[in-house]
């Protein structure tokens, strides 16, 4: 069977080597499209695939429709908002994530976030420490749980909320002080980590009344999903609370206005640095592979996310 790898940005020459190596090694064939620039480079490519791995490439309704054989799409990543699922399910299509790959390099950048906040972006003037400060977790999971394990580590409060997870011991385990409303959250967090999925019930529930509550100084970290955030409630929070601060993984739609407005008050990175190491490039693509061969191989569905 043919297996596709589409990367507009290709995975590092480790983890397609490590790639090839596991698809080969079961008897199937390696196909690469990296740098593609056109979209008809794709629909041909895939026209003849059994399988498809991609990282942020968008997998549409289109693509779907000339993927003739396609069995499996896996995303390598956690998130998995570029591909469509409801055209994938329609046509029993199984599609999956690689969760926890890219993991430790989002929490480390969320950590490094709070840190360049906290010294003014370091430029000269007096900044803060994050040693006993509330660190806030909006979605306890992979992710989540190591932005947490990493702040308690640098001395800090760790609270968190996530509706999906109801046993306490959860949290009791890695000494975080679980809240029971997102509203309690936000009250007590000096620096909130966003980790919440875009998704019809959390596009935009992010906006001015959240942001306003939340205490002097505060800021408002996101390496989740821009979509999650009201972009104008946040505009407005942020010029009636001059203390407010917010950083992002992923530009706003009105990043340029922000930027002129708020100045050192908001930072987004130039493009989407969460699982931007070595490593996670490595361990996501590896997983990917693994995740179809023994799909293809077992049937094995464990990572499926439109079941």
């Amino acid at each position: 069977m043919k297996v596709l790898v589409a990367t507009e940005k290709p995975f590092a020459k480790k983890a397609v080597d490590g790639i090839r190596e596991i698809v080969e090694g079961a008897d199937h064939q390696l196909a690469l499209l990296e740098k593609y620039t056109d979209k008809a480079q794709l629909l041909e490519a895939v026209a003849d695939a059994d399988a498809l791995i991609v990282r942020s490439d968008k997998v549409t309704a289109e693509v779907i429709d000339a993927a003739k054989v396609l069995k499996i799409v896996v995303r390598a990543g956690a998130g998995y908002d570029n591909v469509d699922l409801a055209a994938a399910t329609a046509r029993g299509i199984v599609v999956m994530n690689t969760p926890g790959q890219n993991s430790n390099a989002v929490a480390e950048l969320a950590l490094a976030m709070m840190i360049f906040m906290s010294r003014n972006r370091f430029t000269p003037g007096t900044g803060s420490e994050l040693l006993g400060k509330t660190l806030g977790i909006h979605a306890y999971g992979h992710v989540g749980r190591l932005v947490g394990c990493k702040g308690k580590a640098l001395g800090m409060e760790v609270v968190a909320y996530d509706p999906f997870i109801t046993d306490p011991a959860v949290f009791e385990a890695d000494g975080v002080r679980k809240v029971d409303s997102v509203e309690e959250l936000y009250k007590c967090s000096d620096f909130l980590s966003l980790h919440i999925p875009a998704t019809a019930e959390t596009k935009g529930s992010i906006g001015y009344d959240l942001v306003m509550s939340m205490p002097k100084g505060a800021t408002l970290v996101n390496t989740a999903r821009k979509e999650v955030i009201d972009e104008e409630g946040l505009m407005r929070a942020l010029t009636e609370r001059e203390d407010l601060k917010y950083i992002t993984d992923i530009a706003a739609g009105i990043q340029p206005e922000l930027d002129e407005k708020f100045g050192k008050r908001v930072f987004a990175t130039p493009k989407k640095m969460g699982a931007e190491t070595a490593e996670a490039n490595i361990n996501a693509g590896l997983a990917a592979a693994r995740q179809v061969i023994d799909y293809l191989t077992t049937g094995n569905t464990r990572f499926q996310v439109n079941k």
